[in-house]
């Protein structure tokens, strides 16, 4: 993801080729069970020891457990499952596993594969030729304003969206999108607003969750600031919802973007404040590289902390 793409699931009723990661239905009613039992038993406690000054502290999110949808790159996957609270407090999660083309899922892990392409075109040539690992759930079309979407795509993000769908589905694929916010200028240029307003103004949201079955909205340029990173997030997930009732919705999350080093409470605090809005969370821990080439140091040791901290 370059630096402008850090300006970056309840599911929708299945088509009929669509296949759903395993053990869903039962893992979200045994998720709303331990729910509904933690709040009775918190209202018992309270009754019978008020005044002890136990318990959250004003304003928290708990979140249920397995409550949480989690796109993570195969890199990022193994690097948070190497804590034993994170592998812990994930147990009950759907998670999807990003991959390149050509790579394997990592072995061991329940985690449902999702290979990535920043181009329409590339995907429809490795899906001709037969190019997913064996268990494939998912494609996942990143279009961003760079080197590895083409121009045509760019500055028709939707048409190529649409070709992109017409892909996954053809094959019993679930198609994620996940546009970047530097789309926003090659569409309309000269704007001075800030991009994501931009893309809000757009509805690019609205617009390719008509042809996706998930939408991941690149949000973690503003994850500084929770509060902007929450109003951009329910906006941009209120226009997809409108378009595509029932749509998995996504926000983005990095360890490391571009600029001010990012602490794992930036990252706890957007998570809570935008908690209602979506589905779930595509957690970032990019290495500097051509994809990211302003990226900061590499931290998995932030997402770590912030996993902890809401798992």
């Amino acid at each position: 993801m370059t630096a402008d793409a850090q300006d970056r699931y309840a599911p929708r009723p299945a088509r009929a080729a669509r296949r759903t990661p395993r053990p869903i239905r039962a893992r979200a009613w045994a998720a709303a069970t331990a729910v509904l039992a933690a709040a009775a038993l918190g209202v018992l406690a309270g009754c019978m020891s008020q005044g002890s000054g136990a318990g959250s502290s004003p304003g928290a999110i708990t979140l249920p457990r397995g409550g949480i949808i989690w796109l993570l790159s195969r890199g990022a996957l193994g690097e948070i499952l190497a804590d034993p609270a994170v592998r812990a407090g994930l147990d009950g999660s759907r998670i999807y596993e990003i991959l390149q083309p050509g790579q394997e899922p990592l072995p061991g892990v329940d985690a449902a594969p999702v290979v990535a392409f920043p181009s329409a075109t590339e995907m429809d040539r490795v899906l001709s030729s037969g190019g997913l690992p064996a268990g494939t759930r998912a494609v996942l079309y990143d279009p961003e304003a760079w080197s590895f979407t083409p121009a045509a795509e760019q500055r028709d993000p939707v048409q190529a969206a649409t070709r992109a769908a017409g892909l996954a589905h053809a094959r019993g694929l679930e198609l994620i999108v996940a546009p970047a916010l530097n789309l926003a200028p090659v569409l309309a240029p000269g704007r001075t607003t800030p991009r994501w307003q931009q893309f809000l103004d757009l509805r690019l949201a609205a617009k390719l969750a008509k042809v996706a079955d998930m939408i991941e909205l690149q949000a973690q340029s503003l994850e500084r600031d929770s509060a902007t990173y929450a109003a951009f997030v329910r906006e941009a997930a209120g226009q997809a919802r409108a378009a595509q009732p029932g749509i998995t919705v996504l926000a983005g999350l990095s360890t490391n973007p571009p600029g001010a080093v990012v602490a794992s409470q930036q990252l706890v605090a957007a998570i809570r404040a935008s908690r209602p809005a979506v589905d779930g969370y595509w957690l970032n821990i990019p290495s500097p590289g051509p994809r990211c080439p302003t990226c900061n140091e590499k931290r998995p040791d932030v997402g770590i902390a912030a996993l902890q901290a809401v798992l």
